[in-house]
């Protein structure tokens, strides 16, 4: 498995692997109405093409497969953070959150956020992220539970 960073021609397999992500493994902790409605949010491919490049989005591959996305915003952000539904539990979302967290360091940014699904959120505590809040988001009259969760990033020791 390699990381790299995005490339506008890999937008329709992410796209692709958002949808079929929260379709076959977010589905485990929301309704069908829950997760129609999270990914029903603007698939313009345009859209998500300028969406993913106006961000550090580092994609993990294998044989031209993409495996993993994740976007970090300038501000310590993590936005989209996705893992290919036959590729969970196999170090690649650990892999993308390594760089994102390499990359936040580079640009100094003392603390990284998301909001996760009820699905991602042990991946997150696993990796040293704590809870700041429960919320309920609506999409399309559906209301969704994720978690505001943050991470403190140590200071890069000078030795």
């Amino acid at each position: 498995m390699k990381l790299r960073r995005y490339e506008i021609g890999d937008t329709e397999e992410i796209i692709q692997l958002f949808y079929n992500t929260i379709h076959e493994v977010n589905i485990r902790d929301y309704t069908k109405a829950q997760v129609d409605a999270w990914t029903s949010v603007n698939m313009d491919v345009e859209v998500w093409m300028n969406s993913l490049n106006s961000k550090f989005t580092y994609v993990a591959e294998k044989d031209d497969k993409i495996l993993g996305f994740g976007e970090l915003e300038a501000n310590g952000h993590i936005d989209r953070f996705y893992c290919h539904k036959d590729f969970q539990g196999q170090g690649v979302g650990t892999k993308i959150l390594d760089q994102i967290e390499l990359t936040a360091r580079d640009l100094e940014i003392k603390k990284l956020f998301v909001e996760a699904s009820i699905t991602a959120k042990p991946f997150f505590e696993k990796n040293q992220f704590m809870v700041v809040q429960k919320q309920e988001v609506e999409r399309q009259d559906q209301k969704l539970i994720n978690f505001v969760m943050e991470k403190i990033l140590p200071p890069v020791s000078s030795e």
